[in-house]
């Protein structure tokens, strides 16, 4: 026995309409439920960024203890770690020391050229405890109003190049978005510290000091 056109068509559209219903139920619950492969691998980034941040952490306060025995087991052995006294990395001018270097930079009196001042051009001639004091320490970044990973916070006119110059590595920013209300937020500053991923640990090879500058 014929169907009626008209009931055809309304089974017909009915079907339609079901099966649309149930392809789009199972695409929400495939999206909401995530592979076992991308949760394992997210579980993994988290890892890793906490691991990031706690080695951060104890970088910061061996720099604000001065404790360059303790620091200098962080640094890379092969790539040693370099120190930047402004934003902008330069591998030509920047000063480089490997582990066994930094570990007696208390000791050290040589004094470095680590670049020149902003504004007025003057040559930077400092001991590294000098050279920490001046620059790199000069607030207690273990104190920093905010921190970031592999994001620059606050930035001037300077050239920010540090994914440029440190290509597979992260990093995290120490950073004082002001110091003086007077000052209206030209006083601020901040630490990066750049790390290479090792097989236990990861690897401290960079120190970038930044503040407002001309």
């Amino acid at each position: 026995m014929k169907l009626p056109v008209r009931a055809l068509v309304l089974f017909l559209l009915g079907f339609l309409l079901g099966c649309a219903f149930l392809a789009a139920l199972t695409g929400i619950r495939s999206a909401s439920v995530q592979p076992p492969a991308q949760e394992e691998a997210q579980a993994l980034d988290r890892e890793d960024t906490a691991a990031l941040l706690s080695a951060a952490a104890d970088a910061a306060r061996f720099l604000r203890d001065r404790d360059y025995q303790a620091l200098s087991a962080m640094v890379h052995p092969e790539r040693g770690v370099t120190f930047t006294p402004y934003s902008s990395v330069d591998p030509e001018m920047d000063q480089n020391f490997s582990s066994e270097e930094l570990a007696y930079a208390a000791e050290n009196e040589k004094r470095y050229l680590w670049g020149y001042t902003d504004g007025r051009g003057s040559p930077i001639w400092m001991t590294i405890p000098e050279f920490m004091d001046s620059y790199i320490f000069s607030q207690d970044y273990t104190k920093a109003p905010q921190v970031a990973v592999d994001q620059v916070l606050i930035s001037g006119n300077a050239l920010e190049n540090l994914t440029q110059a440190y290509p597979g590595c992260r990093f995290v920013e120490f950073s004082y978005p002001g110091i003086d209300p007077v000052m209206e937020g030209m006083d601020w500053c901040s630490l990066k510290l750049v790390f290479e991923p090792g097989e236990t640990q990861w690897l401290l090879v960079g120190v970038i000091h930044s503040q407002w500058t001309i």
